[in-house]
């Protein structure tokens, strides 16, 4: 789940009626979330100092953007955009915190959904490569190009050092090939 969907749809409801008063607090509020991983992204933070920092800011945040909703819930109108924003954002709500248990996560799906966005826009172009099986082998080596890209590691390089004596490897040695596993062995100072 990510906040961005969420705030997205309150910041719909404050498009529809600019005087909004509680929809337009829950985007501020939503707003300073992101500062906090702004924050981290500015101090280059790792998962761990993101964390404690996010275990720092983000309960208070978290408690009073829900206690603004569950107002703006009951004052709103059920199908009208804040209400519907916030019915949304309520039903989603242990998965939008479940950032606090797992630094790893990011707040916001869209970096990974825009990056996939050439391969959604290509589907029909790859649609009869082969056989079925095509699919999810495609998929799989789009990912770690993808994940190689993000990385600033060249995919080509990676590829010629990773494939050759990969059909040796035995499975419990695969998590030391990912891309990021890679690059931290290979290039510590990236």
């Amino acid at each position: 789940m990510c906040w961005s969907h969420a705030r997205r749809k309150f910041v719909d409801a404050v498009k529809l009626h600019p005087q909004d008063v509680a929809a337009t607090r829950i985007v501020k509020r939503m707003d300073d979330l992101f500062a906090i991983d702004a924050e981290a992204r500015t101090e280059r933070m790792d998962h761990a100092a993101r964390h404690a920092l996010r275990l720092e800011k983000a309960p208070a945040l978290l408690h009073e953007i829900r206690e603004q909703i569950l107002a703006a819930q009951k004052t709103a109108l059920p199908k009208s955009a804040t209400g519907k924003a916030a019915s949304y954002t309520l039903a989603l709500w242990s998965r939008l915190t479940r950032f606090l248990e797992h630094p790893e996560l990011e707040l916001s799906t869209n970096l990974a959904e825009n990056s996939m966005r050439p391969i959604a826009v290509g589907r029909k172009n790859w649609i009869y490569l082969g056989s079925a099986q095509a699919g999810p082998k495609i998929a799989a080596i789009f990912s770690v190009v993808e994940s190689c890209r993000r990385l600033n590691i060249p995919a080509r390089e990676y590829l010629a050092a990773v494939l050759p004596g990969l059909n040796h490897c035995s499975i419990q040695r695969v998590a030391q090939l990912t891309p990021m596993a890679w690059t931290t062995q290979n290039h510590p100072t990236s």
